[in-house]
């Protein structure tokens, strides 16, 4: 008998799923609280819902993490996982420790169909969306995993981006309901100023995301013109920057911040000399071109052998920002995290379908190659 993972609902939808099972809401709090702040994925184990509840669960539902397929640690600390999603897709996620957070980056989709040139997951090519199950499954598995590696009694995940493969806001609907379980006091309890979703710029939906679930915002601009940005980001045709920054300005009016984070991989001889900076600055102060409040954040290239680019000189990076900084904008130089295990910006995928391949003949047999809990 097909069963339903109750991973796929926000709270809402878990209170309407426990409501065509005669139960009245609040037993959906006490079965989310389980599920999300405990990590319980055993009906027995949730010891204040009503026996007659828990028995009713194990006949038409299920709590299921995705099959891990591997598992990297780099020596900086930063961990990578690879999720088997079926039919030979696979997506990865990235946890990014630090002093004072925790930051887990999240995949949408099975590739992704923007197709910028500096991105290897969009060399890649797109599969398909991820269900709302598969999106939050990604931090249920790595929130309640890192919890009992480190011994932790509290929240190891402090922020969240949607940062991973795919364009989330080209995954709209599944992508609200898992922002609003990672918003929800009940389930990871996550501030709207601590959730970022990133996006090449699909201009409605972020109008739409402004009034249905406004989190914290990051726009993948990477240029100053049209025909630059025309280049590198293939989206920019359709929704090109004056309709986009205009999209962040309405956006401002429901964000938690009042910024947008514009970030800017930053590409040898391509987007990098001074002309670029000054050029943004155009664009982006009051009175400019358009003119928006942003934090532009300096990304270094990670190099793959089909987009032909290469990373910009530290020495031009830091130019680069100072001119920006020089104008008044806020602006961070990215380090770069995890790129001996392919998880940097823009490294996701790097080999993902021949893992999948992989973990598929691996499956057969039952075995999935993960390190072993310190």
């Amino acid at each position: 008998m097909t069963t339903t993972n109750l991973l796929e609902f926000d709270l809402d939808g878990l209170a309407a799923f426990c409501e065509r099972l005669g139960e009245k809401r609040f037993r959906a709090t006490q079965l989310f609280r389980w599920i999300h702040q405990r990590g319980a994925s055993d009906f027995d184990a949730m010891s204040d819902l009503a026996k007659s509840l828990r028995e009713k669960l194990k006949g038409c539902a299920h709590v299921r993490a995705l099959p891990v397929v591997s598992e990297h640690v780099s020596s900086d600390g930063t961990v990578k996982w690879l999720f088997d999603v079926g039919d030979g897709n696979a997506v990865e996620s990235v946890f990014i420790p630090e002093d004072d957070r925790g930051t887990l980056c999240i995949s949408s989709q099975a590739g992704c169909a923007v197709g910028c040139r500096f991105c290897s997951t969009g060399h890649q090519g797109f599969s398909r969306n991820l269900t709302t199950g598969e999106i939050i499954a990604q931090l249920w598995f790595a929130e309640h995993s890192l919890r009992k590696r480190l011994r932790a009694d509290e929240r190891v995940i402090s922020n969240v981006v949607m940062m991973g493969m795919g364009e989330p806001l080209q995954n709209y609907s599944a992508l609200v309901p898992a922002l609003k379980a990672m918003l929800d006091d009940h389930g990871y309890g996550l501030s709207r100023r601590r959730v970022t979703v990133s996006t090449s710029g699909v201009v409605p939906m972020i109008d739409r995301l402004g009034n249905d679930c406004p989190v914290a915002l990051a726009v993948s601009l990477h240029a100053p013109n049209d025909p630059l940005r025309d280049n590198l980001v293939p989206l920019n045709r359709k929704y090109p920057l004056a309709e986009l920054l205009e999209a962040c300005n309405r956006y401002l009016e429901h964000a938690p911040r009042d910024f947008i984070t514009f970030e800017y991989c930053m590409l040898d001889g391509v987007n990098d000399q001074p002309e670029h900076a000054e050029e943004l600055i155009r664009l982006v102060k009051p009175g400019g071109r358009v003119g928006v409040r942003c934090k532009f954040n300096l990304i270094p290239f990670n190099p793959f052998p089909a987009s032909g680019l290469l990373r910009s000189p530290q020495n031009r990076v830091l130019a680069f920002a100072k001119v920006l900084g020089d104008a008044g904008i806020v602006t961070t130089v990215r380090k770069t995290r995890g790129d001996d295990i392919d998880a940097a910006c823009g490294q996701l995928a790097g080999d993902v379908k021949d893992r999948t391949r992989a973990a598929e003949r691996m499956a057969k047999q039952r075995t999935i190659p993960i390190k072993p809990e310190a």
